[in-house]
């Protein structure tokens, strides 16, 4: 018997959704205009942190289930990004935290999104046994 959701798919998808846009525009204004720190050049940072996450768009906002799995993947930069900040970097440490709050919403909330969604269509990634 498997698990009812605590969450809808619809609501999963909205909360995702959330963080992932929050995060597409927190990380130019973060990165470009909030900091101080000039060591890298507006297209570098336009490149490495906001280029990987219009990968995965078009799947998110159709609520593709296989697109909310992968771009975990994506989300993983992020992590790694805040929390080497959050060690390194004092002066920033409240913008990591951010960018880690903002990751791990999407990360949580997609990652359960993909499961259900993926339940509900009917897809799996376990071989079916033979009646």
């Amino acid at each position: 018997m498997a698990n009812k959701p605590r969450f809808s798919t619809d609501t999963l998808k909205k909360i995702t959704l959330s963080g992932y846009f929050s995060l597409l525009f927190y990380m130019p204004f973060w990165l470009i205009i909030a900091s101080d720190d000039s060591a890298l050049s507006i297209p570098l940072i336009l490149v490495m942190f906001v280029l990987p996450l219009l990968f995965p768009l078009k799947g998110l906002v159709q609520g593709n289930p296989y697109t909310y799995a992968w771009s975990n993947f994506i989300v993983m930069i992020y992590f790694l990004h805040s929390l080497t900040t959050l060690w390194v970097s004092a002066d920033e440490k409240i913008w990591a935290l951010g960018e880690f709050i903002l990751a791990s919403i999407m990360f949580i909330a997609g990652s359960y999104y993909a499961k259900y969604r993926g339940q509900e269509l009917g897809l799996s990634i376990r071989k079916k046994k033979d009646e």
